[in-house]
């Protein structure tokens, strides 16, 4: 997933997203340890997924905060 499509994200699809890429982590790993997962790339691409998701959350929290502290 590309950042430009993180920020067009809403909040709600934004965390569904991360669940889902982290539920998705967890399986990749799992098959990687059974010896089933033939394509290890994607456990570094669904990492940085994560990362980006949680950055942009991260970012729009930080957002929030700012425009609460700056309406008191």
């Amino acid at each position: 997933m590309k950042a430009t499509d993180i920020h067009t994200l809403k909040d709600e699809e934004l965390t569904e997203e991360l669940k889902n890429s982290r539920t998705e982590l967890f399986n990749l790993r799992f098959r990687l340890a059974t010896g089933q997962l033939e394509d290890t790339s994607k456990i570094p691409a669904v990492k940085k997924d994560i990362a980006r998701l949680c950055t942009e959350l991260r970012a729009r929290e930080r957002e929030a905060a700012a425009s609460a502290a700056a309406a008191e």
